[in-house]
């Protein structure tokens, strides 16, 4: 009786896992597939020259900011104006030094009064002295008095050239012929010492800022030309090595190379990114793997990107990453220089989503 219990409950058991795996079927995915735009990894490796990314800047630029705190009256100028040396840019509201003007001119009338009335003294006392009419202590006294007189006008002097310099500082002017490149503040805005208020420079003269590895460093020389890639335009500009640092305390292991650009009619901007090739031979013989960095996913330490699949989903890969060279950054592993990722999508990626590569 035992046996045909256990064998009745072992078929219950089995017929329920069967219908079990008959009622469990395979869900399609009918969400639609998300538009992405994919891009073929950068391997700088093809030129047996070194060759690096860098930035340009103008040659003769300039962040204004002031030394007080107040409030902004007035922004003379937009971003664009051409501005000339000593053209009014911002004025900053100086009621608090107009009163301590005033307060440093009545000092300095009171200790001009003293002073008179010291030196008057002063003389009486020398002339008496020198006739015996007046003794060695009255005269020490007399001396003493008409000293302090005069060390309190000085002083008063001095506090208003120190006015005077903080009265500079609340109306910013241009220090040379430029270009408004930048306006961080509006009338209103409450100005503090070192902010800066407007960026200026003086556009035609343009200088590239590249970042060259410890291990090239040793081969460039000041005064050797370049070629200058500019990418945006795709044009390339000739220019000269006029620095080269000897120190990369701050710099992460690269040393900073400043470059002259020569004159040329390209449409160049400070800001745009370059490629600066070197006429020296590369001493690291392997490709390095370049992506911008807005194709990056971080996740807390993690660094990654977003690849398409065989089957037309998008996955997920971990990298291993570098150094950065402008607006691009260095793949040291998890991505080849045959494969291609994905640079920007219409809508949120996450591992396994269809995407429809445009």
């Amino acid at each position: 009786m035992k046996k045909i219990y256990t064998t009745l409950t072992f078929s219950i058991a089995l017929l329920l896992a069967s219908c079990g795996s008959e009622d469990k079927k395979p869900i399609a995915d009918n969400s639609p597939a998300i538009s992405v735009k994919v891009s073929q990894v950068e391997a700088n490796g093809n030129s047996p020259f070194l060759s690096v990314s860098g930035k340009i800047q103008a040659t003769n630029s300039a962040d204004l900011s002031t030394r007080m705190m107040g409030y902004i009256n007035k922004v003379h100028v937009n971003v664009g104006d051409k501005v000339t040396k000593g053209q009014l840019l911002v004025s900053i509201n100086n009621t608090d030094l107009q009163a301590k003007r005033a307060q440093v001119n009545a000092g300095i009338t009171e200790a001009t009064a003293a002073f008179n009335n010291a030196q008057k003294d002063y003389d009486r006392f020398r002339n008496l002295f020198a006739d015996n009419s007046a003794s060695q202590k009255e005269m020490d006294d007399m001396t003493a008095n008409f000293e302090m007189a005069k060390a309190r006008l000085e002083s008063a002097n001095q506090m208003k050239n120190e006015v005077n310099a903080q009265f500079a500082y609340s109306n910013i002017t241009a220090p040379f012929n430029g270009t408004i490149t930048s306006k961080n503040v509006e009338a209103g805005n409450m100005a503090n010492p070192g902010m800066t208020l407007i960026s200026m420079e003086t556009p035609g003269n343009f200088e590239v800022m590249a970042m060259v590895p410890e291990t090239e460093i040793s081969d460039i020389k000041k005064e050797t030309s370049v070629d200058v890639l500019v990418k945006s335009i795709n044009q390339t500009i000739k220019g000269k090595v006029t620095e080269v640092s000897t120190s990369a305390k701050n710099t992460g292991g690269q040393y900073l190379v400043k470059i002259a650009l020569d004159k040329t009619d390209a449409k160049i901007l400070s800001g745009m990114f370059t490629s600066v090739q070197f006429p020296v031979e590369r001493k690291a013989k392997s490709a390095m793997v370049l992506i911008p960095t807005e194709a990056i996913v971080t996740n807390g330490q993690l660094s990654g990107v977003y690849t398409p699949s065989q089957s037309n989903t998008a996955m997920l890969r971990w990298l291993r990453i570098g150094r950065t060279f402008g607006n691009q950054v260095e793949v040291l592993s998890g991505l080849n220089a045959d494969e291609t990722y994905i640079v920007s999508a219409e809508g949120k990626l996450y591992n396994g989503v269809k995407i429809s590569i445009q």
